[in-house]
């Protein structure tokens, strides 16, 4: 019996090893953790259990059988995060470059089928430089198996992927389909075709970091959804989402302690600028109503004019979806749309309760929006606030003109509590352009042209650009003060917690995409 337990043991110190103590090295002179110092760093101390630390590749192809691995470039297997259960794999990139083989993907579905059938979410640590060809299609198949398993989880579990190495093909879609993606800076990058294919197909030169690499996606594709500075960074970036998110659809996101006290902010009363044409930074208006120092954002490099991310309120996790004049005036356009719909629809996944924070001026006009198809992704957020179940409560600081104050989550498409400041201004269009619209013929006619047009857009905007007539139609249900806001937010979303709504049955709608 010592025998055998000596071969055990071997065969484990082994796979503990992954491509052994000079590729490990390598590994760490590129400043980035191994596959297990990396799952050491997640999990709670002792908590992981690994699956499948045995499995070998099956190839015997371009000689390929004298080269065995245990664990075959993955390691799987499950543990706790904050005491929360949690599914993982993380590729080792010092066996095979952490390419994915038949056997490697089969690892990978297991923990996901077990995630599935638990109810707990699933993190992937991706290192990989893509398929493994000795394989062929076997290693296609792998990962198609994958993509299956991603696709039926979506909206079910919270999937997680950590881009901290290269990811590149086929690899890159699996990440694509989960809820988030993160990117470590420096270390990461993710595309379909790398650096010397392009150069090859349209002869562009471009290194890998500028043609996928985090500030590339954080900032221009909006792929990343958060960067981290290093494999540390990034973990603890991971700990702090999975924070905010609950173990699945069934279940809400954990409550913290909270007892309601005086929640008057005196600061959020200054943070309106007096002229409706100054900016200000939304971030000081989301500061103001949460929690102390528990605002995660998410893109925050992407699509600026608005902001996305989670916080808490009255220890409650919400989502918030809010216009930053700070940029581009808050105005709506098409990557805007696109990040706010998509935040939208995972808080509604995950029952996550949405607080929308409303400054916009409008859509964005110009032939790059329309030949982009604005009118497609606008209608994106619009679908995705509408179609959303989970409790909904709209403040509207300032502007909320045109079409995008229908959109941003209003009375009219299922919001459940609208409440204004006295700062806010609801209306079709802004004073100057609607008084040259509607008054045309009138100052046209003046002997001072541009003195009716001032009078005239006074007339209109102390007749419209306030929230009274919106309120007067129920539209608005209360004008509040915006020192009282987070004392009203916090007993609105109470009263909201056991909201229930009942979808027409069907199989699913065709959002615009």
């Amino acid at each position: 019996m010592d025998s055998k337990i000596k071969a055990l043991n071997e065969k484990i110190e082994l796979a503990h090893l992954g491509g052994g103590e000079k590729r490990i090295e390598r590994q760490h002179q590129k400043k980035k953790l191994t596959a297990r110092e990396r799952i050491h760093y997640l999990v709670d101390d002792g908590s992981f259990e690994e699956i499948g630390i045995l499995v070998t590749h099956r190839t015997t192809d371009f000689g390929m059988e004298k080269e065995i691995y245990y664990g075959d470039g993955v390691v799987t297997g499950y543990g706790t995060v904050n005491g929360r259960l949690i599914y993982l794999f993380a590729q080792d990139f010092t066996v095979f470059g952490g390419a994915l083989s038949e056997t490697h993907a089969e690892k990978i579905c297991k923990v996901m089928d077990l995630a599935m059938k638990v109810g707990a979410p699933l993190i992937g640590l991706n290192d990989s430089g893509g398929a493994r060809i000795q394989e062929g299609v076997r290693s296609l198949g792998g990962y198609a198996d994958i993509f299956y398993r991603n696709v039926q989880a979506s909206g079910v579990i919270p999937q997680i992927s950590a881009i901290m190495g290269p990811c590149a093909g086929g690899a890159v879609y699996s990440p694509a389909m989960t809820d988030f993606t993160m990117m470590v800076q420096d270390t990461s990058y993710m595309f379909v075709t790398g650096p010397n294919v392009v150069k090859t197909v349209t002869n562009e030169e471009v290194t890998s970091e500028e043609l996928g690499g985090a500030s590339t996606h954080s900032a221009k594709s909006g792929v990343a959804h958060i960067t981290s500075s290093n494999d540390a960074q990034c973990l603890e970036d991971l700990k702090t989402l999975l924070s905010y998110l609950p173990q699945n659809n069934k279940e809400t996101p954990k409550k913290l302690p909270f007892t309601l006290q005086d929640e008057v902010r005196d600061q959020l009363a200054t943070i309106i600028p007096d002229s409706a044409n100054k900016p200000y930074d939304m971030h000081e208006v989301i500061t103001g109503i949460i929690d102390d120092d528990s605002f995660y954002e998410i893109h925050k490099d992407y699509a600026e004019n608005i902001i996305v991310g989670f916080a808490r309120l009255g220890g409650r996790s919400i989502g918030i979806v809010a216009n930053q004049p700070m940029f581009l005036a808050g105005v709506l356009d098409v990557n805007s749309s696109k990040k706010a719909a998509r935040f939208t629809r995972f808080c509604d996944c995950f029952n996550i309760p949405l607080l929308v924070l409303v400054d916009v001026p409008g859509f964005l006009p110009g032939t790059d929006q329309e030949w982009n198809g604005i009118i497609t992704h606008g209608a994106k957020l619009l679908y995705a606030l509408s179609e959303a179940t989970v409790p909904r409560v709209t403040v509207i600081t300032r502007k909320a003109y045109g079409g995008a104050y229908d959109v941003m989550n209003s009375k009219h498409i299922g919001a459940d509590l609208n409440y204004a400041w006295p700062s806010a201004e609801i209306a079709v269009m802004g004073a100057k352009g609607a008084s040259e619209i509607i008054f045309r013929k009138e100052i046209k006619a003046a002997d001072d042209p541009e003195q009716k047009l001032l009078e005239k857009e006074n007339e209109y905007a102390t007749k419209f650009a306030n929230p009274y007539r919106a309120a007067q139609r129920g539209f608005i249900d209360e004008v509040i003060l915006p020192e009282h806001s987070r004392r009203k937010l916090i007993k609105a979303f109470s009263m909201l917690e056991n909201k229930k709504v009942e979808l027409p049955k069907k199989k699913h709608g065709n959002i615009p995409l």
